[in-house]
């Protein structure tokens, strides 16, 4: 349909049949396995099968111990992938990846585009093997015309490679078409965040077959998601925003995290800097949170990626500009480090050191480019006895992080990775805080619970065991909504990964008990700022937060850790 815009073809195709009944995506992981399982759910006349080459992955994702955590997760697996009543599954994982893209009309690639580690632009530039072998699988298999879509994080002008690549080895007389569909999902909540999204973006060539792709893929989310907030962008515009909107999510984080510094040397208080300018339309109250700084496998990653893509541009002070969000967190945690030492007397020989939180943020067990690699590492340099407490982090993932940023051949008799809270706080000098877990926290919580739909359908099914936490979506931080518990006419489990919650979702560390088991003087290093200071002051704890002096309701006499 020449001459016709992007939201016109929309228009059109809004009500039409969606000629897309089969979706294929190829990459298990964060993104592919929870974004594949929304669109199933939201769509029971398409079959959705998700494929990687990981045995292990699959059987998890087929299993109910899935392989990644996430709020409300399992409950939107188990409708799609299991079938409820008279619908019927339609959610599939299986390994067999050339069966799935052979009957797919539509095929996320969602594989991982991690920073590269050798060769040219080591450091900044995104390593896109495991993503080209997919397209190169794509071009091999493919019998029949497809719509390709860019689900992984990639740099700005990639589709041009693709289709260079489709073009020399896919077979005579078919035809690709190439969307830019990038995620914009929070890892935590994930599920929210996919079935009320605040825009989907979809980016396609000005072409009518580039149109068409675009309001098939967009009538998929249109099952759900409000026609306003699905955008449509050129192709190069859509793959560089999702390096933009990351860039600019970290560069908040690390402005606050600078502005952090100036406070605890003034004697400013970085909440009520971070609030007061909150307040500014301008600026907004969102990402202003002070703390250790930003982990995750996405903000480092593309920000780096940005980095480089302003080098091949001869553009080096936009380079420069970029990779100082970097910079100034890895400052934020070499800082949060060296507070530390200097708060225990400027020695830490043998003293034991509780780490509550080893995730990169709460309500998932990710440890990717998690700020307690750095914290943890400082502190053994300086002779440190650790001890470490995940609620969702299993240990053999965590040794698996600590032994490959540490090669100590003495590392296992110098860190001990409990399984219990208190544990891991008899006998330590201090407590740092670096996961803002709930229950660490002596401030009110703030959840609230999953779609209604989604439980009445569980309960019709008969399914008996529903995770308490499953139930659950987290809200940002920033809507604070009231607490309300979940319903008693669902029957809960707490899931088996959740160690030390005494079988209780809202389960809350008792600090008096903390109190009684470490060393004097007790230090808490609280580097998420989830603290009330005022309430472990009572129980004898020195609280030390981020973005704000030593509190005037200590001793006098104590040093000021600044």
């Amino acid at each position: 349909m020449p001459g016709l815009t992007a939201d016109e073809i929309l228009d059109q195709s809004w009500t039409a049949s969606n000629r897309v009944k089969k979706i294929c995506c190829i990459g298990a992981g964060y993104v592919g396995g929870p974004t594949c399982a929304v669109i199933a759910n939201k769509n029971p006349d398409v079959d959705v099968t998700v494929v990687d080459l990981n045995t292990t992955r699959i059987n998890a994702w087929n299993s109910d111990n899935l392989p990644i955590y996430e709020p409300g997760l399992p409950d939107i697996v188990k409708l799609a992938r299991d079938g409820v009543g008279q619908r019927r599954p339609n959610l599939f994982f299986s390994t067999n990846v050339d069966a799935a893209i052979a009957e797919a009309d539509l095929i996320f690639i969602s594989v991982n585009t991690p920073t590269k580690t050798t060769g040219a632009g080591a450091g900044r530039a995104s390593e896109l093997g495991y993503f080209e072998a997919a397209v190169r699988n794509i071009a091999e298999v493919a019998t029949s015309d497809k719509i390709i879509v860019e689900k992984s994080t990639v740099p700005c002008r990639t589709a041009e490679n693709i289709r260079e690549i489709l073009s020399a080895i896919g077979r005579p007389g078919v035809e690709f078409e190439i969307l830019s569909n990038p995620e914009f999902l929070a890892e935590g909540t994930a599920i929210g965040d996919l079935l009320d999204p605040g825009r989907i973006l979809i980016g396609s060539l000005s072409t009518g077959n580039g149109y068409r792709a675009a309001a098939a893929l967009a009538a998929i989310y249109g099952a759900w998601v409000p026609k306003g907030r699905i955008i449509t962008t050129n192709l190069w515009s859509s793959e560089l925003t999702k390096l933009a909107a990351n860039a600019l999510l970290a560069q908040r984080i690390s402005s606050i995290n600078a502005l952090s510094a100036v406070c605890e040397a003034t004697g400013a208080d970085i909440e009520e800097v971070a609030y007061t300018c909150g307040l500014d339309e301008r600026i907004g109250p969102k990402m202003l949170k002070a703390s250790v700084g930003f982990g995750g496998s996405c903000f480092k990653k593309d920000v780096l990626s940005l980095t480089y893509i302003a080098e091949s541009l001869h553009l080096p002070e936009v380079a420069a500009y970029w990779k100082s969000v970097v910079d100034i967190n890895e400052y934020q945690k070499e800082r949060f480090s060296k507070r530390i030492v200097r708060c225990l007397y400027n020695t830490l020989t043998y003293k034991k050191i509780a780490i509550l939180g080893f995730a990169y943020k709460k309500n998932t067990g990710d440890t990717r480019e998690t700020a307690a690699i750095t914290v943890i590492n400082h502190l053994l340099a300086e002779g440190a006895i650790i001890r470490v407490y995940d609620p969702l982090v299993k240990e053999e993932n965590m040794w698996e992080v600590l032994e490959q940023n540490n090669r100590d051949p003495l590392l296992r008799e110098k860190v001990k990775v409990c399984h219990d809270v208190y544990d891991a706080c008899v006998g330590a000098h201090a407590i740092a805080i670096l996961t803002e877990c709930d229950e660490f926290s002596n401030k009110k919580a703030t959840t609230h619970v999953s779609p209604p739909e989604i439980r009445s359908a569980l309960q019709e099914s008969g399914f008996s065991r529903v995770h308490k936490l499953a139930l659950m979506l987290q809200t940002p931080e920033t809507d604070r909504p009231e607490l309300r518990q979940v319903g008693t006419d669902v029957s809960v489990n707490e899931p088996a990964d959740m160690p030390g919650t005494n079988g209780s979702a809202l389960w809350k560390l008792d600090w008096s008990r903390v109190a009684t088991l470490m060393r004097r003087p007790m230090f808490v290093f609280d580097g998420r700022n989830i603290i009330d200071p005022s309430g472990l002051e009572t129980l004898g704890f020195r609280v030390e937060c981020i973005g704000k002096t030593h509190s005037a309701g200590s001793r006098s006499d104590s040093p000021r850790c600044v």
